[in-house]
């Protein structure tokens, strides 16, 4: 009989591998982390959490480590404005909560529920022997290696794990750069939110603390084959083509680059490999969506990942992370291309921008595209069922158990164990799920009142995932099958 090392590899400590990492943990899996920048980053690519997030760290207890958050209901789609806390505001997202804050929180999470976390470790190659991976690993004066039944790329866009793997990665390569640059001691008051100028596109934005952060694109300029990193100079001296002004005596904390390439994986997984986050999607970072994604991407996979390598469930279910995330990357790549068209365009594209204002103005496109970037109005396919609750996330109403105990829905998720959750007068649902005890919590209770989101539960009985998703609905298709399907063979 294998001895393995660990359960799960995970290739990178970003947010999506640190969350994968903790929702593994939570699931009862070992999992070690490899990490081949010897500290966490200073560096903040994303800068807050859209509401589909929140929901998902509230739903772990995660949002009081990260303090007083403020919801932003301004937002926009490649430049052009939208009310994203139009109607009852839960689109609205959160900014001002730097992607090196998230790594921390997550990481300090994930390390408390035992993951083990391994910096300075430079994943080299790795072998699928079929029943299992033998992972190479380079470390300060050594070579690692760890065997687990499975390794997990969430080490970035350019992804060693998915290249080593072979892992097909169509799409467009990038036709802009845009130069960026944090800085303290920046002369200029930020006044500039997406301004164009005849000769590019010019953002200022404050991150507090004296910080601003200053990106730029120039029109008709294609992007570099770079060796070297951008500097501080290159980004003053765009800046200064494009508006005139000169921010060269700013004192730079970080320089950056990105494009706007857009890639996607044509799976997930292949064989013992699985991708989460960038490795699996790169795009333009517009709206905030991409740590957002490959957060939400690993709650997804953590607890199927985790039923799987523990016994409970066979490798089956490892089958509806590709088929649940996949589409919700090719979407996530679809909007942030027209995002770029519009962002990134010259003055030809105006005229355009100009009438999709005044479309965006009304409150049927601004919740459109308010969902569809915030990633509330995502349904995956669970089973049969009309019923509008199934394969969407269970809202966040308060509730009273039986016991009198007041307490809500998002907190009976704490555990990342799945739920059935009945609030009607027929105990059958109850009983039939207590036979999939202690990896089904059973809560009888009623409704304490409407969410202040003004959302409710219309039904008798819902069973929920770990990852906060409706699997069955009293009235829509067998709870024993959606029990099995996603928690294996009862424990008698």
């Amino acid at each position: 009989m294998q001895t393995w090392d660990t359960d799960v590899v995970v290739a990178g400590a970003g947010p999506a591998g640190l969350m994968l990492a903790a929702e593994l943990r939570l699931a009862g899996a070992r999992v070690i982390v490899l990490e081949q920048q010897d500290r966490a980053t200073a560096e903040s690519r994303g800068m807050g959490f859209t509401a589909r997030t929140l929901e998902v760290f509230d739903q772990r207890g995660l949002l009081p480590r990260f303090g007083e958050l403020s919801r932003s209901p301004g937002g926009h789609f490649g430049s052009v404005p939208v009310d994203f806390a139009v109607g009852d505001g839960r689109h609205a997202s959160v900014t001002g909560v730097s992607q090196a804050r998230t790594v921390a929180v997550l990481g300090e999470w994930a390390a408390e529920l035992g993951a083990d976390i391994r910096r300075g470790h430079r994943v080299t190659g790795f072998t699928d022997t079929g029943d299992g991976v033998e992972v190479r690993a380079e470390a300060p004066d050594e070579e690692v290696r760890l065997t687990a039944p499975y390794l997990v790329g969430c080490d970035g866009g350019r992804s060693a794990v998915r290249r080593a793997a072979g892992f097909d990665f169509p799409g467009t390569d990038a036709t802009a750069e845009l130069l960026l640059a944090d800085v303290r001691d920046l002369a200029l008051p930020p006044k500039w939110s997406g301004e164009r100028r005849p000769g590019g596109m010019l953002l200022a934005a404050p991150l507090g603390d004296g910080m601003t952060r200053v990106v730029v694109s120039e029109h008709g300029r294609a992007p570099r084959q770079r060796t070297e990193p951008v500097s501080f100079e290159e980004v003053a001296e765009a800046w200064k083509r494009v508006s005139g002004d000169d921010i060269s005596a700013a004192t730079p904390l970080w320089v950056s680059s990105f494009g706007d390439a857009a890639r996607q994986a044509t799976e997930y997984r292949r064989g013992r490999v699985l991708l989460a986050g960038d490795s699996a999607h790169v795009h333009l970072p517009a709206s905030g969506q991409g740590m957002n994604v490959s957060i939400q991407d690993a709650v997804n996979l953590g607890w199927k990942l985790g039923a799987v390598v523990t016994g409970r469930m066979s490798e089956a279910l490892l089958d509806t992370y590709h088929a649940e995330r996949h589409p919700v990357g090719a979407a996530l790549l679809r909007n942030t291309r027209a995002q770029a068209v519009l962002f990134l365009g010259g003055p030809e594209m105006q005229p355009l921008r100009e009438v999709l204002t005044d479309v965006f103005r009304g409150e049927e496109a601004a919740r459109m595209l308010a969902g569809l970037v915030s990633g509330l109005e995502i349904r995956y396919d669970v089973g049969p069922g009309s019923h509008p609750l199934l394969g969407r996330r269970l809202p966040d109403v308060p509730l009273v158990l039986d016991d009198g105990e007041k307490t809500s829905s998002t907190r009976l998720l704490h555990p990342a164990r799945g739920v059935l959750l009945s609030l009607g007068a027929d105990p059958q649902p109850a009983r039939t799920a207590r036979k999939w005890a202690p990896h089904v919590d059973v809560h009888s209770a009623h409704l304490a009142d409407t969410s202040p989101a003004g959302e409710t539960v219309d039904a008798d009985a819902v069973l929920v995932r770990p990852d906060g998703y409706v699997a069955w609905v009293a009235g829509s298709g067998d709870l024993h099958t959606a029990l099995r399907r996603n928690f294996g063979e009862p424990i008698e």
